[in-house]
């Protein structure tokens, strides 16, 4: 079984954290590849510096990678080590990749070895990507405690081997702790969530959008580039929404993303003009997101972690479509995650039609209380204080290895 522990922070937390107060935390980050793995980073981060402002922060990440212009602007030191991932396609050049790879895995230790001397850091936080494995296995072999941070419900190849020697591993949920050793020291800490998402109103969200209490108001979108089967479904679902068919009034707020460009064309070509259909507020990027998720009734997107930790934390019913080409399959965990607890409903992509996804709108809406009540079993998936959460295992970890010297 996993290890434990209180999720408040504790008074005599508190009293270690002033017993040190004249020491500074010197905290290594490391994690990257994608948003899902740097922006919980960056979360901790932001929380440790709230907390403790003179504490030293440096993010460790992949050479090339988008961890390298996100980090520094967000106000980090940031410094790279050489690593790739393996491709899993066979293929003659994802083979010279791999070997690529390979070579990247002894140079990158060596990196990465010498940042962790340079640095000192009293602890290192890895959460997930490639680039963690060499930095957190090297930061364990030299004696500094290292924790990690698992944002999905299936692990990743990473986390799930760091986790048999990291001090703590911390969930985003409780569902991804059967994918790991029994010798993992587990505790449930949920996703750094966005303070805006957490402040955002539902009243106030509406009445800045212009849309009215009753009006029920479905928002969509597949991510800041866009997912093609998603705009494609949309547009039939708006189309419908406009018919004489649909019996419903709904507002929709749309967002097809930067490789969607075409898809106001897509509705015009459905005989739909946007200028006919105030309702239909159609975007390449939903900007305001905090605030249109909270007026939200119906939320229609992918099964991304922090995604869904938001959905959850607002208290909002969904149709999630998890994307297929991810590592593992972990969207689709993810949205199983809510799905088997009431809280969400779920499309897979092979099914995924506009006349599917018509279909479930009009049921869940059609059958009484259905959408108050994945709404109300998502809010209760929430855990709206992650962030706190994470940094009382930092402390717990720190008054640990003070103890153990």
């Amino acid at each position: 079984m996993g290890w434990d522990t209180g999720t408040e922070i504790t008074f005599s937390l508190y009293l270690e954290k002033k017993e040190r107060c004249m020491e500074k935390m010197r905290i290594l980050f490391a994690g990257g590849g994608t948003a899902g793995h740097i922006n919980p980073a960056l979360a901790i981060a932001g929380t440790v510096r709230e907390q403790e402002p003179d504490a030293e922060i440096l993010y460790v990440g992949a050479k090339g990678g988008m961890e390298e212009k996100l980090v520094p602007a967000a106000g980090y030191a940031f410094k790279s080590v050489t690593i790739s991932g393996f491709q899993r396609k066979l293929s003659w050049a994802n083979f010279k990749k791999n070997v690529k790879t390979v070579k990247n895995i002894f140079t990158s230790t060596a990196e990465a070895k010498k940042i962790i001397q340079e640095f000192k850091p009293d602890i290192c936080v890895g959460t997930g990507g490639y680039v963690a494995g060499p930095v957190i296995r090297e930061a364990m072999k030299l004696g500094i405690p290292a924790v990690i941070h698992e944002q999905n419900a299936y692990p990743g190849v990473t986390n799930k081997a760091l986790s048999k020697k990291a001090r703590r591993t911390m969930l985003a949920v409780a569902d991804a702790q059967s994918h790991l050793s029994p010798s993992a020291r587990c505790v449930v800490t949920g996703n750094p969530i966005r303070p805006a998402v957490l402040r955002a109103d539902r009243e106030q969200a509406r009445k800045a959008l212009g849309i009215q209490e009753d009006t029920p108001l479905i928002l969509s979108f597949g991510g800041s580039l866009g997912a093609r089967r998603i705009n494609e479904a949309v547009a039939d679902l708006l189309a419908w929404s406009a018919s004489e068919k649909c019996p419903y009034s709904f507002h929709h707020i749309h967002g097809y993303g930067q490789w969607g460009k075409w898809f106001p064309d897509l509705l015009r070509e459905k005989g739909l003009d946007l200028s006919q259909h105030p309702e239909m507020d159609i975007r390449e990027y939903i900007t305001d997101m905090p605030e249109c998720l909270a007026a939200a009734d119906l939320v229609i997107c992918r099964a991304g972690a922090i995604t869904l930790s938001e959905l959850q934390a607002q208290g909002k019913a969904a149709i999630l479509i998890p994307s297929p080409n991810v590592a593992e399959n972990h969207q689709y965990h993810n949205a199983m995650a809510l799905v088997k607890r009431q809280a969400a409903a779920i499309l897979e992509e092979k099914d995924l039609t506009g006349e599917a996804l018509c279909q479930m709108v009009n049921k869940l809406f059609a059958e009484k209380d259905t959408i108050g009540t994945l709404a109300e079993n998502a809010r209760k998936m929430a855990i709206t204080d992650a962030n706190e959460r994470i940094y009382n295992i930092l402390l717990e970890v720190l008054k640990e290895n003070k103890k153990g010297r």
